[in-house]
């Protein structure tokens, strides 16, 4: 009898866990996640031309981006004169070749030490960018220059890397009557002080750039007064002629306190109207640096062009030759002044 009862309750646990086998089978299978939504396509970004990029550590910033336009005051009737200067000043800051501008007071002040990086916004063709609303900060103390006026164009070039095709580059601007403004760092004076004799004895203007090329907001007042006046003294030696009164911020970095106290030093900070990414390679060689040049040529156009591109010199002896076929003259720094009757 007890086999049987045994029997019975090994048939009925057999029987139970078969049902709840087949109840667990038969239920409805785990549903699959629901399909997440595809990232949306950023919007195409403004045709933004940054300054170039700060070498860690150094960069505070990887990308210099603009800084965001403020609110501005309602415009009058003035027109500012068709110059780059403002009054007489050297401060083309307000300056927009005989387009109306506000009649705003500058919100900026010399104690402002806010880093800003250089930029413009690039226009069709034939057309002067337009440039950061930090300008519009800039007092008749802070001597500025970014655009010239009329049909001339001022081609600098910065050396605060590699000096590249040194023998090419002086060749090229010889060949076709043309001058060009050099900012050179100072140790690259130093480890060729007969190339700056060069650019000298051939007419072209050679100017500040300070003596390490560094990023000028991360430094101390003093420290930015040495630069300058270690390479006043360095261009004095080395060519025996007093340096032009003309300064480029390393990278376009700068602030309105150094705008000032550079002014003040006697020096007018040149920024630029076109520029390129030719601190890197050039995927389609010279012809790179030819199209950005040329598809944004326009009046009194400021040239950023780095002297250690090896596409910036392939194509520079085709760059001035074009250039001047439309109608254009190189031409120095020291050639943009005041209107006679300011």
């Amino acid at each position: 009898m007890k086999r049987q009862t045994t029997k019975l309750t090994k048939h009925v646990l057999i029987s139970t866990l078969l049902a709840f086998a087949l109840s667990a089978c038969s239920s409805e299978p785990i549903a699959e996640p629901a399909p997440t939504e595809s990232p949306k396509t950023p919007e195409p970004a403004a045709q933004v031309v940054p300054a170039p990029p700060v070498p860690a550590p150094q960069a505070a910033m990887e990308t210099p981006q603009p800084a965001p336009a403020k609110e501005e005051p309602a415009p009058s009737q003035e027109t500012v004169p068709s110059s780059v200067y403002n009054g007489g000043v050297k401060n083309p800051a307000s300056a927009a070749i005989g387009t109306p501008k506000p009649a705003a007071k500058p919100s900026g002040t010399a104690s402002d030490k806010t880093p800003l990086s250089w930029y413009y916004m690039k226009k069709p063709k034939g057309q002067v960018p337009n440039f950061p609303a930090d300008t519009k900060k800039y007092t008749e103390d802070m001597k500025a220059l970014y655009v010239g006026t009329g049909k001339k164009v001022y081609l600098t070039i910065d050396t605060g890397g590699a000096l590249g095709d040194i023998d090419t580059l002086i060749q090229s601007l010889k060949d076709n009557d043309a001058k060009a403004n050099f900012f050179i760092a100072g140790y690259n004076v130093k480890k060729n002080p007969d190339y700056v004799r060069r650019l000298v004895a051939d007419g072209h203007l050679v100017a500040n750039h300070t003596m390490t090329h560094t990023d000028m907001t991360t430094q101390s007042d003093e420290q930015v007064r040495k630069e300058i006046q270690d390479f006043e003294k360095l261009i004095k030696d080395v060519t025996g002629q007093d340096v032009q009164p003309y300064f480029r911020f390393p990278y376009g970095r700068y602030n309105l306190h150094l705008l000032k106290m550079v002014s003040d030093m006697g020096y007018t900070s040149v920024f630029w109207s076109t520029a390129m990414r030719d601190w890197e390679p050039r995927k389609n060689g010279a012809e790179d640096p030819y199209n950005d040049i040329m598809n944004n040529l326009h009046d009194g156009n400021i040239i950023l062009m780095h002297q250690g591109s090896p596409e910036n010199i392939e194509a520079l002896d085709r760059i001035v030759k074009e250039v001047k076929k439309a109608g254009y003259e190189f031409a120095l720094l020291s050639d943009i002044t005041p209107p006679k009757d300011r």
